[in-house]
């Protein structure tokens, strides 16, 4: 990882970001598939962070990364990151161990590139076209699609309102955190940016989980191998990605492409695991990945 600045010098491969952005970001379910039967979720977030903090520590100090002149810049980029990390994952793990299905916390997540379409417009100036509004729409009626079969055999009443508030918290702090970091982290090095991200991540998760949370991990294979890919494929690539696209393109671009992640969870789940794909969910697929191309067009 380099050095982000205003200008960056051309890059072949930045056309792949995007791409490589859903693949990675859509296996996060990898993580609270195999990790949250073992630890409970704030818990396995917080040592998350701390491996990231860890690992990203010896980066910086082998490679010398610039850290951020001004105490305002450290301020911005914390807030973002507890909103997109903090916020959004705790609020993420935490209705999934309360038994709402993965698919059903995608749909709400999936609320995003919307809710962002309007904030782009009141906070940053940005113009949504109608064919952007179109493809935003399109997006989420394909998403429902594909996880129509899981929300369908979800529980109802009080117990179903318990299991969905977490997962809206998560809405709002990745929709916010996005938002703010696009207007207020114009530039930051990505491997003192993420030090900077993680730290108070971490130490509002503790907080809450030392106070919520029994705090015991069983050490299986299985929570090593999740908490080891949550780390190194989501913490440190997936989110590296995030802050490049957020940096470089448009906030309703940028979240136009969370559209494409419950897809891409479902064929990985399909092939790994068995999951049943269901012929809605493959129409509901098409019209996704057109629903997205049209928002970024």
């Amino acid at each position: 990882m380099s050095t982000t600045t205003a200008a960056e010098p051309h890059n072949p491969f930045t056309a792949l970001y995007p791409l490589l952005f859903v693949a990675l970001w859509s296996t996060g379910f990898i993580g609270a598939k195999f990790g949250l039967p073992y630890a409970e979720p704030l818990t396995f977030l917080s040592l998350r962070y701390l491996v990231v903090l860890v690992l990203m520590g010896g980066i910086i100090w082998f490679t010398r990364a610039p850290w951020p002149r001004t105490g305002l810049e450290w301020i911005h980029i914390s807030v973002s990151g507890l909103l997109v990390h903090a916020v959004y994952l705790g609020g993420v793990f935490t209705a999934i161990r309360h038994g709402l299905p993965a698919g059903v916390a995608s749909l709400v997540v999936g609320l995003q590139p919307v809710l962002t379409a309007l904030g782009a417009g009141l906070f940053l100036g940005e113009r949504v076209r109608p064919t952007q509004w179109a493809g935003l729409a399109l997006g989420f009626a394909g998403v429902g699609l594909v996880v129509a079969h899981k929300v369908a055999a979800t529980a109802s009443g009080s117990a179903l309102l318990a299991m969905l508030l977490p997962a809206v918290v998560a809405l709002l702090g990745i929709t916010t955190g996005t938002l703010y970091q696009k207007r207020f982290c114009h530039s930051f090095d990505l491997r003192t940016g993420s030090v900077i991200q993680f730290l108070p991540s971490l130490a509002v998760t503790a907080l809450v989980a030392s106070q919520t949370e029994t705090m015991h991990v069983q050490w299986t294979g299985s929570f090593i191998f999740a908490l080891g890919w949550l780390v190194l494929v989501l913490s440190l690539g997936a989110v590296s990605l995030l802050n490049v696209l957020i940096r470089s393109g448009s906030a309703v671009n940028v979240a136009s492409l969370f559209y494409l992640t419950p897809p891409a969870t479902a064929l990985i789940a399909w092939g790994l695991f068995g999951e049943t794909l269901t012929g809605l969910a493959l129409i509901g697929m098409g019209l996704t990945v057109f629903g997205v191309w049209l928002a970024r067009k």
